[in-house]
């Protein structure tokens, strides 16, 4: 028995080594907090949260402290996976470790899938972004909104493409900027709320909900309908599984980066949702704009609302800046375990998968051309197909989580100082909630309908892409059993 585990081992350290091969360990103590920080603010938030004040009401507020709860004990799980062991593959590599190839190869290329649309939608909101300092910038008039999106693209792909080094530079003054004006915005929504200064013919305070239909008025069905929107909104705060591979000290930062969540879910996002509900009627705000921006233009300071443009357009650019590196590295973990083109795992001389990052830069540029043909839809397709892939990577890590818990039990392993709280229970809890957004997802019609209808052609590529890459798993399969006859 003892001869078997310690085979096992040397083979899982072999996969190990294969993945995190060529990586420099240079994101430091202050970028991966940030990262961690930044990485829950994005697009969702700066851009989505319009379209849905305007389809669902206050009721917002709810949707967002719900999705919220389930995010942190995501969050928690994929710690726990972390401390068990470090991986530039995420949970993709823990997939691997605990219920074999197939399910990290379907997980990884649906995570994959999740980043290519969260890409395409970045790069519609950036474009998005832009159309509004067209009316204050007379030379942008008249420009496509395609070139906007095209634009945004190569700018974060160049970027992204020098070093890790780089990316946690710019990620890090990324999350600061937007940290430093949401901090900003609730300092001076507050105050609105605290002196009831009225805002363009409105007293700030609850009576804007409860003398506009309260937090339901337009029932609960579409409360319900937009969560998976709202998880859209979270998704990213699963990158940090993805630096630990590439952090300088994974014991030491990651378990306080994850614990800081639970803070800034409380305060950035159902804060801020609540104080935008109070601040304005809910009327007021609609897709296409950023609520913030809506905010800061009917107080009148257009050179405020600029700036802030400015700002949720920067975190436009760091979310398809996260995208694009995410995606390298997922790609690179399922090459170096036969499930994806060897050519895959090529890095450039600054420790960057490069071609990874390129093949999701090239499934961008759909987004390109969604906004050449369709600008105004653009958006909400990318967002509902970008939700499948997060569905399926958080579902993913409770289960990596749950069978870990199962093997401690049965004395296989010993669980990490820093463990989901509640399990199994909450990691059964947060499966039924994910399965529970898959099944309203289908009751958005059309787009929701359309996107749950899509695995009626993504599963059949899934299963053609597995055949295809039988090959590759076979060649991989010779190495995991000459490492594995490696003496001891």
């Amino acid at each position: 028995m003892a001869e078997e585990t310690m085979g096992y081992e040397k083979v899982e350290r072999q996969i190990e080594i294969s993945e995190d091969v060529g990586y420099r360990k240079a994101l430091k103590r202050r970028q991966i907090q940030m990262i961690a920080v930044g990485g829950a603010i994005g697009t969702g938030l700066f851009l989505g949260a319009g379209g849905r004040f305007a389809l669902a009401g206050p009721a917002l507020v709810f949707v967002y402290a719900l999705c919220g709860f389930f995010a942190f004990l995501v969050m928690r799980a994929l710690g726990e996976l972390i401390m068990h062991r470090p991986s530039s593959g995420s949970f993709v590599s823990y997939a691997r470790e605990f219920y074999g190839e197939k399910m990290a190869f379907t997980v990884g290329w649906m995570y994959w899938l999740n980043w290519a649309m969260t890409s395409v939608a970045d790069v519609t909101a950036a474009a998005l972004y832009m159309n509004f300092f067209q009316q204050y910038v007379p030379w942008l008039q008249g420009i496509p909104q395609w070139v906007f999106a095209l634009t945004a693209l190569v700018l974060v792909l160049g970027m992204n493409l020098l070093s890790v080094k780089v990316f946690g530079e710019l990620e890090f003054w990324f999350s600061l900027l937007k940290v430093s004006s949401l901090v900003m915005f609730l300092g001076i929504g507050i105050y609105f709320v605290v002196t009831g200064t009225p805002i363009d013919g409105h007293t700030p305070g609850l009576s804007l909900i409860t003398g506009n239909g309260g937090f339901f008025p337009h029932g609960i069905l579409p409360a319900l309908i937009i969560v998976q929107g709202v998880v859209f909104a979270y998704a990213a705060i699963e990158v940090i599984g993805t630096t630990a591979g590439e952090s300088e000290n994974v014991q030491a930062v990651i378990p306080g980066a994850i614990r800081s969540v639970v803070l800034r879910l409380v305060v950035f996002y159902v804060g801020s949702v609540l104080l935008l509900a109070v601040l304005l009627p809910y009327t007021a705000y609609s897709a296409g704009e950023s609520p913030f921006v809506t905010f800061f233009g009917k107080l009148g300071y257009n050179d405020v609302a600029i700036i802030m443009n400015l700002v949720v357009l920067t975190a436009v650019l760091s979310s398809l800046n996260a995208g694009l590196y995410s995606t390298g590295r997922i790609l690179h973990s399922l090459a170096a375990s036969g499930s994806a083109p060897a050519v895959l795992m090529k890095m450039n001389k600054a420790g960057v998968p490069y071609i990874g990052v390129a093949v999701t830069a090239v499934v961008t540029m759909i987004g390109v051309g969604l906004n050449a043909i369709v600008p105004s839809s653009a958006f909400e397709i990318a967002l509902n197909v970008a939700a499948l892939g997060i569905i399926s990577a958080w579902g993913v890590i409770i289960l990596c989580q749950l069978k870990l818990w199962h093997k401690a039990r049965r004395g296989e392993l010993t669980r990490p100082a820093f463990r989901m709280m509640g399990a199994p229970y909450t990691g059964i809890l947060t499966l039924v909630f994910l399965a529970g957004v898959l099944v309203l997802m289908a009751f958005d019609y059309p787009t929701g309908t359309w996107t749950m209808a899509s695995l009626v052609v993504i599963v059949p590529l899934l299963a053609a892409g597995w055949y295809l890459m039988r090959h590759r798993r076979a060649e991989v399969a010779v190495v995991k059993f000459q490492a594995e006859q490696e003496p001891a």
